[in-house]
């Protein structure tokens, strides 16, 4: 809300070419108590001085000398950063006052003044004014918000996706179609799967002998996107000993609950599972 100090603090501007009206508008603002007032007599500084202070309530005759009231609205019209125009216009003539309004203005002042009339209009437009102005203030600080949590959601992203492929032998992500979009280090070597250009991911047993048992249960999690915690499982290749590998994995979801993929790390522990058996053995 906007309190009384407020909108008495407001700056305003009074343009209009007749001294006399300038000084009585001055009177009747500073007897309401308003303190923040400036005056031009000339209609082609009004864009200048509103450029520099920004006033939060133009006080605006229409006929003046040179330019009148309609060419210097569109002025300001062309200069401000949005839409909103904090103009009052001040006329004689009532069939201007909806080309007036048309033109941009947000309300009119009849002349001759009416004290009650010039201080109620005065005041409703400067209330509504600075209520818009907090709004505008509010959406910048909400949207100055967003756009630092977003930056620290990123910066957390990548820290614990750099933590994870240091605690790692390999990370990797998936589309919610299965499709790999990232890898770091032997992923499909260690998840025994090919890339065919026609058939996908398929997996490729030829040069292994997998647990079946093991491959059955790590493939059942895999294709039904589950969730799955430090999954060992053994491979032998043609060529050497056994390997065990331990594999974690999670399933990605926007925020309505739809799947979006799936990541997951793994690590070679062939030699800590060979110690606990050699312990195992001993004992």
């Amino acid at each position: 809300m906007i309190n009384e100090q407020e909108i008495l603090n407001a700056s305003i501007l009074i343009a209009d070419d007749q001294e006399a009206n300038v000084q009585l508008l001055g009177e009747i603002l500073r007897d309401a108590g308003y303190a923040c007032i400036a005056s031009t007599n000339d209609p082609y500084e009004v864009c200048k001085l509103h450029q520099k202070d920004q006033f939060d309530l133009i006080l605006l005759d229409l006929q003046m000398p040179g330019i009148d009231g309609f060419q210097v609205m569109e002025n300001l019209r062309q200069m401000v950063v949005n839409d909103y125009l904090p103009i009052l216009v001040i006329t004689a003539q009532p069939n201007h006052k909806l080309r007036a309004l048309a033109s941009g203005a947000k309300d009119f002042i009849s002349k001759p003044f009416d004290i009650v009339e010039v201080q109620t209009r005065i005041h409703n437009m400067l209330e509504v004014r600075l209520l818009y102005k907090k709004l505008e203030q509010s959406n910048k600080e909400l949207e100055q918000k967003v756009l630092e949590r977003t930056a620290e959601l990123r910066a957390s992203e990548a820290r614990y996706r750099r933590l994870t492929e240091l605690s790692s032998d390999w990370y990797w992500e998936q589309d919610q179609n299965g499709n790999f979009t990232k890898i770091f280090g032997p992923v499909l070597e260690m998840l025994g799967i090919r890339i065919d250009s026609e058939l996908g991911n398929v997996r490729d047993d030829c040069k292994v002998c997998w647990n079946k048992t093991e491959r059955d249960l790590l493939e059942k999690r895999l294709t039904t996107k589950s969730p799955f915690l430090d999954f060992v499982y053994s491979r032998t290749p043609q060529d050497g000993p056994t390997q065990y590998l331990m594999v974690s994995g999670e399933p990605l979801f926007d925020n309505s609950g739809r799947l979006t993929g799936y990541r997951g790390i793994g690590k070679d522990v062939t030699e800590s599972m060979c110690s606990k058996a050699k312990s195992f053995i001993n004992t």
